[in-house]
């Protein structure tokens, strides 16, 4: 008895898997990281130089003047987009303000130079003037200032502070009889009644603002007997001696128009209000909120005339209050551009920037980075197809093979152009290629030659009975 059966025919060597070696998930995720931190800097950056800044503004009364103003500055703020923020905090008046300024719990205020100037306050803009008016029975003039100290005087003005400075500029706050010589004026006492009264002379201190809206002078003007106003003729000598006096003039027909008074100009003193910052508040602050005050004046303009005429800070070293570095600045054009400003912060950034993309590339490098593969190592995947070649025993395996061989040189050109592959053993590449190539040529042609049998595979086996 005999049987066929088919002869095992040798395995071919497994091939080697091939491995995919691409960095272009990384890449793609290394860009992504990189435009993400670089928008996280950029939008970083903007808010820290548009960071909010909340400044304090000590105000007296919450009907003054002063209060009045702030709530305005606060609006004008807000209107502007400022990154700058006003919190308006009340006293119950402009003396207790100044103190709150002087224990630095206030950033802002507003004094009059007579006042006790806090020794940190510098000057951001002159928001208002007063004028010294200084008023006799119509047809009495006051000749001169001794004069005018030997008369009994009544006071108009802002309370007891104008009484101290009408008495401190006359030189007659030590007299015994000061109090007696220099009184506070009831308020809305009209002048005749005044001059009717006993006193020889009325100092009225008012905004020169007021002054020119106010036609209460006019009405004055025109009773029977009217007033009479007087210069003062030592006013640069005062202003010289007392630093928180001002040289001022009253313009002709300044109180009144018809009757004309005065009727030419008349030389007088006066005080100065200023806003004013702490010397600690950063320049760029102080400069901005110049900015703001004088780009809106008619905005900061109160009714009353409060305001109505903002004039740069004195900006001189023996100014009586110096101007805020900012502020001058800003005066004086002086003031910093961007680039000046914050270089060195953009220098820091882009250093920062430069650190944090030489880390990503460290370990983009040396941990995520999937190296390139070498040409030579390549060549090793051609050898195992050289090998399976001699086992095939169809022109369909060889054409397989063939498939294959193409595919890994393909791959080979499209890594040397994007990187996952390298140049190293070109040279073994090439020689493995053309190999192979050959090889499967020979191959084909062998198995033209010599097609395998139908039974090439089978062996018979013999058995005997018996």
């Amino acid at each position: 008895m005999s049987a066929e059966a088919p002869a095992p025919s040798p395995m071919p060597p497994r091939p080697r898997p091939p491995v995919a070696k691409s960095n272009r998930a990384q890449v793609i995720i290394f860009t992504l990281l990189t435009l993400f931190l670089s928008a996280i800097t950029v939008v970083g950056g903007r808010l820290w130089l548009r960071d909010s800044e909340t400044l304090v503004f000590a105000v007296g009364d919450a009907n003054g003047p002063e209060a009045r103003f702030a709530a305005k500055l606060a609006a004008v703020l807000k209107a502007n987009s400022s990154r700058l923020r006003l919190k308006i905090a009340t006293n119950p008046d402009n003396a207790k303000a100044l103190a709150q300024f002087d224990r630095r719990d206030a950033t802002l205020a507003i004094l009059r130079t007579d006042a006790k100037v806090p020794p940190r306050a510098r000057a951001i803009a002159i928001l208002e003037h007063d004028v010294v008016l200084v008023l006799s029975p119509g047809g009495k003039k006051i000749k001169s200032l001794s004069e005018l100290k030997k008369k009994r005087i009544a006071v108009v003005g802002d309370g007891e502070n104008s009484v101290n400075f009408v008495r401190s500029a006359l030189e007659i706050s030590d007299s015994p009889d000061a109090a007696q010589r220099v009184q506070q004026a009831p308020p809305n006492t009209p002048f005749d009644k005044l001059f009717a009264s006993g006193f020889g002379a009325v100092v009225a201190i008012e905004h020169a603002s007021k002054i020119v809206k106010d036609k209460a002078y006019e009405q004055y003007a025109k009773r029977s007997g009217g007033f009479t106003l007087n210069a003062i003729d030592a006013a640069k000598a005062l202003a010289r001696k007392y630093p928180a006096i001002s040289e001022e003039t009253v313009s002709t027909g300044m109180l009144s128009s018809a009757p004309a008074i005065p009727d030419d100009e008349v030389d007088t003193i006066g005080l100065e209000w200023l806003l004013v910052a702490q010397s600690s508040m950063s320049t760029t602050t102080a400069a901005e909120l110049a900015r703001i005050v004088y780009e809106n004046k008619s905005e900061l303009a109160l009714d009353d005339g409060f305001a109505s005429k903002i004039e740069p800070a004195a900006t001189d070293k023996d100014a009586f209050i110096v101007a805020h570095q900012g502020a001058a600045e800003y005066i004086n054009d002086d003031t910093k551009s961007f680039m000046d400003r914050y270089s060195d912060v953009m220098y820091l950034a882009a250093a920062t920037l430069s650190i944090i993309g030489s880390i990503f590339a460290a370990i983009y490098t040396k941990i995520t980075r999937v190296a390139p593969e070498k040409a030579s190592e390549l060549a090793g995947r051609i050898l195992d197809i050289g090998e399976r070649v001699a086992h095939t025993t169809c022109a369909d395996d060889l054409d397989a093979l063939q498939d294959e061989l193409e595919a890994i040189l393909r791959g080979a050109v499209i890594g040397l152009r994007d990187g996952t592959v390298s140049g190293d053993g070109m040279d073994t590449f090439k020689l493995g290629y053309e190999l192979v190539r050959d090889e499967i040529a020979l191959r084909r042609d062998h198995l033209k030659r010599h097609p395998p049998a139908a039974d090439e595979n089978l062996v018979v086996v013999k058995t005997a009975n018996g």
